[in-house]
């Protein structure tokens, strides 16, 4: 069966901000040589995951502005309930498809309701504050969206369980999520003309729809694990919207599938560094030498304070050690890697979160600084 769902001060301190930032102008790589400035955030750069604590959008694209430098991302605050929830946020996107809150979880529906409407009114509020933080803003930005497999086995279908049973069912919302990211995606380009979009798509439950662990309804069982390569072809489908843009495919699971996610087309991979075994070194060096940006997620996501964060030569020394491990150009090491938390920062205090995401920024230049 084919389910078809219906898919100021403020300006003045932004425009400060854009014009003490220095911008690189893009070039393009040697053949088979890894090069940081064929990336729009350049080399030495810092971003954060998505999420952000607390309820207030203007305060979140504030923090977000004043603490990064060269790439900015839209926030996530999932504090304010569903609809702002990483999934509930990408539902609101879909095209023709429609969805609403359940105990259960996010289902879908035959019409938009108030859940759609709340999705879709907290996503323009926040494009509304990025929009006013970021006047003559010209350095990458990035937006985020729930993967193609992970909303897959999120979101249930009438019946209740995950659309990821049903193979027609998955095409269907792989082609409404990125109808919905291409309308997304004009938006945003459309609010901060300057910007240089980069879209990351969230993925964490990939490794187990590959391992064939998504549990069904009853719990009893697991859904079965689709083949590899129509996982690949789904995944090059969506990513293949953005275009030009850079694609950066967020897992903070272990075993990330790297090299599917590379031949998808997915110009980064983002991970947590601490959920990296030596079985991932081949995957990891192949990645980071075939030109792959690699966001590596090292800063605690939940803490108290800043006080925590005070020595970014010891954050990012795990890094460097895993550059040794693979062997790597000590050189390549701050034009390949892009420091991040080890995922989402809604779980972590205010203070917090804005210390994390400068001490990203330290950490990254202190990579740049001493990449041995």
């Amino acid at each position: 069966m084919t389910y078809v769902v219906p898919v100021t001060d403020a300006s003045r301190d932004a425009t400060h901000r854009a014009d003490s930032r220095a911008t690189t102008t893009p070039t393009t790589a040697a053949a088979g040589e890894p090069d940081g400035a064929a990336f729009p955030w350049g080399p030495a750069a810092a971003t954060g995951i998505g999420s952000l604590p607390g309820e207030d959008a203007r305060e979140a694209a504030r923090v977000v502005s004043g603490s990064l430098d060269t790439l900015l991302f839209l926030p996530e605050l999932p504090a304010r309930g569903p609809g702002a929830d990483m999934i509930g946020r990408t539902a609101g996107l879909l095209a023709e498809l429609y969805a609403r809150v359940e105990p259960s979880g996010w289902r879908l529906g035959d019409r938009p309701g108030r859940d759609t409407r709340r999705a879709h009114a907290w996503l323009g509020e926040d494009l509304d504050a990025l929009e006013e933080f970021t006047q003559g803003y010209t350095g990458a930005l990035k937006v985020s969206a729930v993967g193609p497999w992970t909303l897959a086995a999120a979101l249930e279908r009438r019946n209740g369980e995950a659309m990821l049973g049903d193979p027609g069912a998955v095409r269907d919302l792989a082609a409404s999520l990125a109808e919905g990211l291409r309308g997304h995606l004009a938006d945003v380009a459309r609010r901060v003309p300057g910007a240089r979009l980069v879209l990351q798509l969230d993925e964490p439950s990939l490794t187990a729809v590959l391992l064939g662990r998504v549990p069904t309804a009853s719990g009893y069982r697991t859904h079965r694990t689709p083949d590899r390569a129509v996982v690949e072809e789904t995944l090059r489908g969506v990513i293949a919207v953005a275009g030009d843009a850079p694609v950066v495919v967020h897992s903070c699971a272990p075993d990330v599938p790297f090299g599917l996610l590379r031949r998808a087309g997915a110009g980064g991979i983002s991970f947590d560094l601490g959920l990296i075994t030596e079985r991932d070194d081949d995957a990891l060096g192949e990645a980071a030498e075939g030109g792959t940006a690699l966001f590596v997620g090292i800063v605690p996501g939940t803490g108290s304070g800043a006080g925590e964060l005070s020595d970014p030569a010891g954050t990012v020394s795990g890094v460097r050690t895993l550059w040794r491990r693979l062997g790597l150009s000590p050189a390549l090491l701050p034009e390949a890697v892009t420091v991040t938390p080890v995922c989402g920062l809604a779980g972590a205090s205010p203070a917090y979160a804005r210390a994390a995401l400068t001490h990203c920024v330290r950490a990254a230049r202190s990579l740049a600084n001493d990449p041995e």
